[in-house]
């Protein structure tokens, strides 16, 4: 799913303006029992709690694509046949009206989640009436061409709130405002089928991780039961050490600011253009940004393999999860020192008099401390 159809979605997910009638839930301790198992009408809510209830719901879909949401693909033999996608067919077809197959999954996420926190498991079934786009893309027409029926399953951790010092201006006196439960934002979550080019996709599913460092793989695996992603932070840790060792004695710092400044570029050139498509990078583009920046012919013949043992042959990636394009930083294990890339070439390295130093340019408006100070000349 592109980021724009992922917006569609999410824009839904307000009181006013989808066709969920029923909330369905349970909550679950922090010794993996399900304590409680609830149906909530949604209109029997008040507005004020079910505005904050689609705001948690809504939270399902926010984030990055390549880094909180993730596209999980099906292999074509388990589509209608295997349990895993029987069971969110089934999910979806009976509007979550089949008891049975709720609480399969409750189980199948008890047993997989990694926690020793309480939590709450909300479950809701949509239907989308889809406008056509108008000819100018800037909206949608009356007509309806297509129904997009949907789950949406949210897992969110109950948090202890602090007891606190109240006043009450009633009595005019200070009170002790106890300890509650309240529910947090979802810490894993998915919609079932995907919403690809404005249409059902059976073979897809949307997953969410709020977490940038894991993927939940237990979770994916009792779920859905498909290939493991590679964790956005992982992935950035990986193309560090990739180039690293492809690189060698060549990797200083002009090479990696050139690297930078190269992925930069691209990530600016694709906003721009404003393609549909979502941008990834994989061993071909890596390659050419290696070459562009003067990497030698030998090291250049280790990449392949490095990259197939570090990513794998085919994979790609969002370049967002690899560099921080607003930020450049260097650091020593002492000092850390962070620019804007399009100033990196205020800092530099040079050795003087067999001493290695990291030297950053400055003019005026130098501060130590919030006190300005002087460079005086030798």
């Amino acid at each position: 799913m592109t980021e724009k159809e992922i917006a569609e979605i999410r824009k839904r997910l307000r009181h006013d303006r989808n066709n969920i009638t029923r909330i369905y839930g349970c909550y679950v301790s922090a010794d993996k029992e399900i304590r409680n198992e609830f149906t909530q009408t949604v209109g029997l809510i008040p507005l004020e709690t079910n505005e904050m209830l689609f705001g948690t719901l809504q939270k399902t879909l926010s984030g990055r694509t390549g880094r909180n949401l993730h596209d999980i693909a099906f292999r074509t033999e388990q589509v209608g046949t295997s349990d895993e996608h029987k069971l969110l067919m089934t999910l979806r077809d009976s509007e979550l009206g089949n008891a049975d197959a709720v609480h399969e999954l409750y189980e199948k996420i008890i047993g997989s989640y990694p926690t020793d926190e309480s939590y709450v498991i909300l479950l809701a079934y949509d239907t989308y009436d889809l406008p056509n786009v108008s000819r100018n893309d800037e909206g949608f027409d009356d007509d309806s061409t297509e129904v997009f029926r949907y789950i949406l399953c949210s897992v969110c951790p109950i948090k202890l709130t602090k007891t606190q010092l109240g006043f009450s201006n009633g009595d005019n006196s200070f009170m002790n405002i106890g300890a509650d439960s309240s529910i947090s934002a979802p810490e894993i979550g998915f919609m079932f089928p995907s919403f690809d080019d404005r249409s059902t996709n059976i073979y897809n599913a949307l997953y969410y991780t709020r977490s940038a460092s894991e993927n939940y793989q237990t979770v994916t695996d009792a779920v859905f039961n498909t290939e493991a992603f590679m964790p956005a932070v992982e992935q950035k840790e990986t193309f560090q050490s990739l180039i690293a060792e492809t690189v060698g004695d060549e990797c200083d710092y002009d090479l990696i600011q050139n690297v930078h400044g190269q992925i930069t570029e691209m990530i600016a050139e694709h906003k721009n253009t404003n393609q549909q498509e979502e941008l990834s990078v994989g061993k071909t583009e890596i390659k050419n940004i290696l070459t562009k920046c003067g990497v030698s012919e030998e090291n250049i013949s280790k990449f392949d393999e490095n990259y197939d043992n570090s990513f794998g042959e085919r994979s790609s990636f969002n370049p967002q999860n690899i560099i921080d394009e607003n930020n450049f930083e260097v650091r020593t294990p002492d000092v850390t020192i962070k620019v804007k890339p399009d100033k990196s070439y205020l800092v530099d390295t040079k050795v003087i008099d067999g001493v290695k130093y990291v030297i950053v340019r400055a003019e005026e408006g130098v501060e130590v401390n919030g006190v300005k100070i002087n460079i005086a000349n030798d």
